[in-house]
């Protein structure tokens, strides 16, 4: 199977290591058109004094009235792999729709194993909350959103309490693509590698620390994800649900793990309509209060 971006033929995704497209990607970002309504305003802009510890910064074109919503990115890449700078199609695609994205990098296992690329998931979100008015947007009006692994981090900071702390009160919702939420007992060489030397295993588990407090979800997966199933996302969305919160599942037929987050590109958004679905929810969710 082959993609045609912009009369370029590219290889698909299909019996490719998913390592080497979930890191870094700068193929695929060489090849895709570019959202030219948006731009990138900063980059390498560091959160923490690791090397690791850096982010980019995406923006609208144009004037806005007053700070714009921000998105805060966080890539796949099993804990093991992945680079902001493969991930510019994702920053672009979002700000072309309005809001302030920030594509941070996390350390990485071996470096690190869990709590470190959570801890860094929280370092960076604060450094927004504390800075990203320089780049006009709203430190107080931020959504989490990632894939895979990046989901994984965007949930656990957003459900719970003890990574953010009163940062956690500038989160107004998560999106999260195709993320593992409820993956434990581990069975994976990746998962035993990030998360085995943990002495409580449901202690790593977004669905562990679901409850009232979270703030608004919307889970996307796609039917035919054999690398994160689909019932992670159904795990997370039937108990935030259960605790009162609202969470929006959308399934996406015939979509596996890479399409669904290569569907933000924008030769590739009628495989599946996931830029409108993360632009409409973060929209609402981050209104102003009437």
């Amino acid at each position: 199977m082959k993609f045609v971006l912009a009369g370029i033929p590219v290889l698909a995704l299909a019996g490719v290591a998913i390592s080497y497209f979930i890191s870094p990607l700068h193929t695929f970002n060489t090849l895709v058109p570019k959202d030219s309504d948006s731009r990138l305003a900063a980059e390498g802009v560091a959160y923490g004094d690791n090397a690791r510890q850096q982010l980019d910064i995406y923006v609208p074109e144009g004037a806005a009235n007053g700070p714009r919503p921000v998105i805060v990115w966080f890539y796949g890449g099993s804990w093991n792999s992945g680079s902001r700078e493969g991930y510019a199609f994702a920053g672009r695609a979002l700000a072309a729709r309005g809001f302030v994205t920030v594509v941070a990098d996390y350390r990485l296992v071996p470096e690190v194993r869990f709590p470190g690329f959570v801890e860094d998931g929280a370092a960076a979100v604060r450094w927004v909350r504390a800075n990203i008015g320089e780049y006009g947007g709203d430190g107080d009006r931020i959504v989490l959103a990632g894939h895979s692994a990046g989901a994984y981090i965007g949930a656990m900071l957003a459900n719970d309490p003890q990574w953010l702390g009163d940062d956690r009160a500038a989160v107004a919702g998560f999106a999260g693509l195709a993320g593992p939420y409820d993956f434990y007992p581990f069975d994976t060489s990746s998962t035993v590698e990030a998360f085995g030397q943990w002495p409580d295993g449901a202690e790593t588990q977004p669905v562990t620390f679901a409850d009232g407090s979270a703030p608004p979800a919307l889970l996307l997966t796609g039917t035919d994800d054999t690398t994160v199933k689909p019932r992670n996302s159904e795990a997370l969305t039937a108990r935030l649900g259960e605790a009162g919160v609202e969470a929006e599942l959308i399934h996406y037929a015939e979509v596996d793990h890479i399409d669904i987050v290569i569907a933000l590109a924008r030769p590739l958004r009628g495989r599946a309509p996931v830029l409108d679905d993360m632009a409409g929810f973060a929209a609402r969710v981050t209104a102003p209060a009437q």
